[in-house]
């Protein structure tokens, strides 16, 4: 993209900027002429795109919406989505992180290998959310001893005795989500309009 494509980009992303900002502090056009001293219909056709924006109007408009001008001429920069994968090994398994906040509950996926099938029995503070991605996984907790399969899943209380492992030939992969505070995971589901 030219510099001039990204010049007219930014222009035809002012308009929309100022009606959005105007609408979250809950102002009416009214309101904004009052306070800028600029007309409504000027106001309303500066945010329908049909008058070009010029630092004349805008600064006035940023003063009364209490906002820089740059949350209004330029584009919110967009930080690099991707997360960090930083793997790790413990006890053989190798644990990667999904998640970069450092807030629970905490998200990683974690490859276990097939050699690793003798039952340590543990109790810890938390929650704990197991999604099998491929292989099979041997979840032994408190009575029960389960083997999940590619696609299973199983949450549970880590304060009750627990373990997994692999259950095949192969490794398993798992994604894990954990949280210390011991919340349970919470399902949406959507209600069918009712006629």
């Amino acid at each position: 993209m030219s510099a001039t494509q990204r010049i007219a980009t930014e222009l035809n992303q002012i308009a929309p900027r100022v009606r959005r900002i105007r609408q979250k502090k809950n102002l009416t056009l009214d309101d904004l002429a009052k306070a800028t001293g600029i007309s409504k219909s000027t106001l309303s056709r500066l945010e329908s795109g049909q008058r070009k924006p010029s630092l004349e109007l805008l600064l006035p408009i940023v003063a009364a919406l209490a906002v820089p001008l740059d949350e209004i001429v330029t584009s919110p920069k967009i930080e690099d989505p991707r997360v960090p994968l930083k793997p790790t090994r413990t006890d053989g398994r190798i644990l990667t992180p999904l998640s970069q906040h450092h807030g629970e509950p905490q998200a990683y996926k974690i490859t276990i290998p097939a050699s690793e099938r003798e039952v340590d029995l543990r109790t810890h503070t938390g929650y704990e959310w197991i999604y099998v991605l491929s292989g099979r996984l041997r979840l032994v907790l408190g009575e029960h001893d389960i083997v999940l399969g590619a696609g299973e899943a199983a949450e549970f209380d880590t304060r009750n005795p627990h373990w997994f492992g692999s259950a095949g030939a192969a490794p398993v992969e798992i994604l894990s989500m954990f949280g210390k505070q011991g919340q349970r995971i919470h399902l949406r589901a959507r209600s069918s309009a009712s006629s």
